[in-house]
């Protein structure tokens, strides 16, 4: 626990209104997504880069963690306070301070809602391509930490691709301004692709310049519905190396439509195997053209059924059912590790049906669904942790879906990044040179390692 004279100084630099130390309190802010829990000592709201400033001075000063905080809303505990100490939460730094419509650039601080950008973007006739699932209440600066991606990575790119610039409190408290606010810019090293998906464990970001696109004229929205998962996968391929050029590109098994089509009454038929969700953009004329180039490649694909959404309603309701995936799943089983592995694009059938076999020979049953465009799937295996012997097999199941990725050529994770769920299983990717670099990339930075201990990096051996 900190001692009381600590959190006084802490109170003193943000506000005694900014505080939270009672217990009920802190355990709003003691997980993420992966269910995991971790109870801060104290959790603060600085309102400005600042009281940032102060705060990491102080931990240096006095030895204690801090661990930044957007909303929480990380698959893999990056957000959470495994030490202790403070949670540094970053909601009230909120304000969309600039729309440069000129330069297609918006300038905005950690705690906005990634959808709030997105609307305030649409306003001025751009928008922000990131849109992770949970872009209703994901905050930019857990994107930035993150590099989170999304539905429309598959044209557009991730989160690193729309950073130009940032203001960083580092972990020893200085600020910092990296990049610039042009297109091109080589001056020195790239510090802020650094930053971006380094999960918050090498500075504390208080404001972004990010970039932005003109939004597109026209967008077609079209539901494929396969009988085999290899088709499907095969068809994803083709659509990718055809001219169709697509800006989204979703998978869907059947394990996750069961989830969600007696709610939605989607009429899969019974032999359904798999979705694909796929989108085209641009002008009337290239989206018309397009999305007659899709149907024709999923035709090919013997495609059981083959529609394009009529009016915003169905494209909404079909947005609906792919969002809904992720939180239906509770009704296989209680409990789900949630994987992010990416292959090569054209291995996505020799991926699913590997995990296919994996989820027969564990006994478990394993939902994959994703961004099929860039060969990022979520793995989802589904258990009831109250059984010993099943959540065994879960995270038996898991590892062997990590060797089938490497295998492939791929990477455990696309845009969840590593936090602790996936510290244990880096030295499957990555050689002892490279983590070594990595370690002390993060010892410059933060001698005292004070800033979110405990992510990215296994823990020592005792």
């Amino acid at each position: 626990m900190l001692e009381e004279k600590t959190i006084k100084a802490l109170t003193a630099i943000v506000g005694g209104d900014n505080v939270l130390t009672s217990k009920e309190e802190r355990l709003c802010y003691a997980y993420d997504a992966t269910n995991r829990h971790c109870l801060p000592d104290v959790v603060l709201f600085p309102k400005s880069a600042i009281e940032v400033s102060e705060v990491m001075k102080l931990a240096n000063q006095d030895g204690f963690p801090v661990t930044p905080r957007g909303a929480g809303s990380g698959a893999t505990g990056g957000s959470l306070p495994v030490e202790g100490g403070v949670v540094l939460s970053l909601e009230q730094m909120n304000r969309i301070l600039e729309i440069d419509a000129d330069n297609l650039t918006a300038l905005v601080e950690p705690g906005v809602v990634n959808v709030d950008l997105q609307m305030e973007a649409e306003k001025s006739g751009l928008f922000f391509p990131p849109d992770p699932s949970s872009l209703k209440f994901c905050t930019i600066g857990g994107n930035i930490a993150e590099c989170a991606g999304g539905p429309r990575a598959v044209k557009y790119g991730v989160t690193r691709d729309y950073i130009l610039s940032l203001e960083v409190v580092l972990p020893t408290g200085e600020i910092v301004e990296t990049g610039v606010r042009t297109l091109k810019g080589v001056v020195g090293y790239d510090l802020t692709r650094l930053m971006v998906g380094s999960e918050g464990t090498l500075g504390v970001v208080t404001k972004a310049m990010v970039r932005l696109l003109p939004r597109p004229e026209a967008v077609k929205t079209m539901l494929a519905i396969f009988g085999d998962l290899s088709d499907a996968g095969r068809a994803v391929n083709a659509i990718m190396n055809s001219k169709a050029a697509p800006s989204v590109m979703e998978l869907m098994d059947s394990a996750s439509i069961k989830c969600v089509e007696e709610s939605r009454n989607l009429a899969i038929p019974a032999d359904a195997e798999a979705i694909l969700l796929i989108e085209v953009d641009g002008d009337g004329v290239s989206v018309e053209n397009r999305s007659a180039a899709v149907r024709e490649v999923c035709g090919g694909h013997k495609a059981l059924t083959f529609r394009t959404a009529e009016g915003k309603m169905e494209v909404r309701e079909l947005w609906r059912v792919r969002r809904a995936i992720p939180p239906a799943l509770i009704k296989i089983k209680p409990d789900k590790i949630n994987e992010d592995v990416v292959v090569p694009r054209s291995l996505i059938p020799d991926l699913i049906t590997g995990v296919q076999a994996i989820a027969r020979e564990k006994g478990v049953v394993i939902a994959s669904f994703g961004h099929a465009g860039d060969g990022n799937i979520h793995v989802n295996v589904m258990v009831d942790k109250s059984d010993p012997d099943e959540a065994r097999r879960g995270k038996e199941a898991v590892e062997e879906v990590f060797k089938l990725t490497i295998k492939l050529g791929g990477t455990l994770s696309g845009e969840h990044g590593v936090g602790t769920a996936k510290a244990p299983y880096i030295a499957m990717e990555l050689k002892p040179a490279v983590t070594d670099v990595m370690r002390r990339i993060k010892t410059t930075l933060d001698p005292k390692g004070v800033l979110n201990p405990g992510k990215i990096f296994p823990a020592p051996v005792e």
